[in-house]
């Protein structure tokens, strides 16, 4: 056995044996959390360093917030029910959108530069599907790493948190029908070490990566989602994942991300004839919904025609200054986003769906809390309304930690304990890219902006005998929640939001409703829906060769 003495830039003498509350997850939602908390002493697991392989820090449109004159929570909250297709939980909506400013000072106080006017009020801009403008941003797209820059700072001065980073949380252990703690692998030596707890806050980002065509970092893989779903929590909402219309097509992986806020600012998407076609699609144009802005740059794409975003008119000189990080990625690219049309096509974005949790972030099971994006409190519905994410982190995060406050007794602090890991393990094998691409590409192709059964039913056997196949467990959570996602999607026989059936194209009103399923669910629909084209079989044959 190996004792690891970690690193920390707190004294130990004050560090509970015990620890009280674990948070996995380094980004927005988990530190926001972990800083809500304090005093209470908090571990806070982050599989990288802190703030990277986050989604938060790579958002550039900002946070949505109704903080200007003539808007309010309740215009913002109507447009969050609108965008959501049908099945947003009202509540929740009004709810996020009335503490949205509350949260925007918090920020504020831990230091974020928002945007501001010569006399000190926050400048907002507008993006798609709000009525009013009411994105509070940094530098126009600096928006996530500046929250993050300052969140990391704060976090890394309060000495209640404890930071480990490069700890990968591979289990949500139970006692019973208790959450118990946390067994995670370290990077830095072999084992894996549990983590009690008396509460545990899964933070830890999205779905994206499953996708191959994505404008998340590789660690949004679905690890919490599936350690909640292999604990038996409840998933809501797992068939809706937001492709961005706008991913910068330059082949890169993950793919650079052009700002919504572009759009907001008068940028038209263009097809290679130079024809602007969403005129045509909707009323709002380019500010219509993502789901219905995403299926019409897809289908430009594939028929052909491609697709891209012109900002010369709108923006045209002024890109560099108003959107730097924009502006040097194509720039990097040979692009001059202030002459030239840019490239675009849609990549996996943002789940709506993941671990069921109330209006205080508690999940079906007994001490667990989960937020951000790992997380489907309802507030998105189908289809988030743009800057909300960020938005849902914070206002979920200080609910969860107000809830934790108030439900667990004051913590006795005693000398810090060494980690010590509990299972001794051999060299770890590296997850298996064969395995890993063909996932990706099956889910880009199969569960992607258009779905039909057949692709579905495909996709499920292909995860299912790749995960026979894997040998880690990082992998297994990647096919976990890829086979989750697919049997979602098989179920809803609809086209909703970011859910697109081909063959079920129309909205059926009968099915305004969220969705709800457990992992048990999941193999059920997958043994009954076998591929019809002999998929599985191929799959074994290839793997074996």
């Amino acid at each position: 056995m190996i004792e690891l003495y970690e690193k920390s830039t707190h004294p130990p003498a004050s560090w509970s044996g015990i620890d009280d509350v674990v948070i996995i997850g380094g980004g927005l939602a988990g530190l926001f959390c972990a800083l809500k908390l304090a005093p209470r002493p908090v571990t806070l697991l982050s599989a990288r360093a802190i703030g990277e392989g986050t989604s938060s820090a790579w958002a550039q449109g900002g946070i949505a917030a109704a903080v200007a004159e003539g808007d309010s929570p309740e215009n913002h909250a109507r447009d969050t029910v609108t965008a959501g297709a049908g099945i947003v939980a009202e509540r929740i909506a009004r709810l996020m959108a009335n503490e949205a400013p509350a949260r925007i000072h918090d920020l504020l106080a831990y230091g974020v530069p928002f945007d501001k006017d010569l006399e000190g009020r926050l400048q907002l801009s507008r993006e798609a599907a709000h009525s009013y403008r009411r994105i509070v941003r940094v530098e126009g797209d600096r928006a996530g790493w500046a929250i993050m820059d300052a969140l990391i700072r704060t976090a890394r001065a309060t000495p209640s948190i404890r930071m480990l980073e490069g700890y990968i949380a591979e289990e949500v252990v139970l006692e019973g029908r208790y959450v118990a703690g946390v067994a995670a692998r370290s990077r830095h030596a072999s084992g894996t070490v549990f983590f009690p707890a008396r509460a545990v806050v899964l933070a830890s980002g999205g779905v994206g990566h499953l996708y191959s065509v994505t404008t998340n970092p590789v660690e949004a893989n679905g690890d919490g989602v599936a350690m909640a779903a292999r604990a038996g929590a409840i998933l809501a909402d797992c068939e809706f994942v937001q492709f961005h219309p706008t991913a910068i097509d330059i082949g890169r992986d993950p793919a650079p991300l052009a700002t919504e806020a572009l759009r907001g600012d008068g940028a038209t998407l263009v097809n290679g004839a130079g024809e602007r076609f969403m005129a045509g699609v909707h009323p709002d144009a380019e500010l219509a919904p993502r789901d219905i802005v995403a299926r019409a740059v897809f289908e430009e794409v594939m028929s052909g025609r491609k697709a891209f975003l012109d900002c010369r008119k709108a923006i045209g000189a002024h890109f560099a200054e108003k959107f730097p990080t924009v502006y040097q990625t194509c720039v990097d690219a040979g692009i001059d986003p202030a002459r030239d049309p840019i490239p675009v096509a849609p990549a996996a974005h943002y789940h709506m769906g993941g671990v069921l949790t109330d209006a205080n972030g508690r999940t079906s099971l007994d001490g667990l809390w989960a937020c951000g994006e790992v997380s489907s409190t309802g507030a998105h519905g189908a289809n988030r309304l743009a800057s909300n994410s960020l938005l849902e982190a914070v206002v979920f995060a200080a609910r969860i930690a107000e809830d934790i406050q108030g439900l667990l007794p004051t913590p006795k602090t005693a000398a810090w304990m060494p980690l010590k890991p509990v299972a001794e393990l051999g060299e770890e094998a590296m997850p298996d890219a064969k395995i890993v691409d063909l996932a990706r590409t099956t889910m880009m192709e199969n569960v992607g902006v258009v779905r039909n059964a057949d692709g579905l039913k495909r996709a499920l056997a292909v995860f299912s005998a790749l995960e026979r196949g894997c040998r880690t467990t990082a992998v297994q959570h990647m096919l976990t929640v890829a086979r989750i996602i697919a049997a979602a999607a098989l179920a809803r026989k609809e086209s909703r939001g970011g859910h697109f059936r081909s063959d079920y194209p129309q909205t059926d009103p009968a099915l305004a409703r969220r969705s709800y399923l457990t992992l048990e669910d999941v193999e059920t629909m997958a043994a009954q829906a076998p591929a019809a084209d002999g998929t599985l079989e191929k799959i074994r044959k290839e793997m074996v060769a």
